[in-house]
């Protein structure tokens, strides 16, 4: 695994209000408690295969430093996991995880939730290779 694998480029940060609106729309989603994954294939406008945000409720973890602090977690799980994705899928897609959990989790839950996501996500859209 070389070390541009594990980087999380300006490029795949998903940012367009309009392809976000997009994903809520017309995306299907999954969830793998305290995780639920968006997801849209669509034409990414950058040459790249993925674009993914993560997102905290409010409702559930009240103070912005503890979102904050889940977001980071969550972003950090994604990077070192997201060449499963990568490697194992064709086409492009839009992704937003969301945490649902009320309490503030600790980096190894956020990343072995992170990775069932995604392992979920690789079942449910069919893309395993070989």
């Amino acid at each position: 695994m070389s070390q541009k694998d594990f980087k999380y480029p300006r490029t795949e940060k998903l940012k367009s209000k309009k392809l976000i609106e997009d994903l809520f729309a017309n995306g299907k989603s999954l969830t793998n408690f305290p995780i639920k994954l968006f997801y849209y294939k669509t034409s990414l406008p950058r040459d790249v295969k993925f674009q993914a945000t993560v997102a905290v409720s409010k409702r559930n973890i009240k103070s912005a430093v503890e979102r904050n602090r889940v977001k980071r977690l969550m972003r950090e799980g994604y990077r070192l996991n997201k060449h499963q994705v990568f490697n194992n899928s064709e086409g492009s897609f839009a992704f937003l995880f969301l945490y649902l959990g009320k309490k503030m989790p600790n980096f190894m839950e956020t990343e072995h939730a992170m990775k069932k996501t995604l392992v979920k996500f690789l079942d449910a859209e069919g893309r395993i290779k070989g």
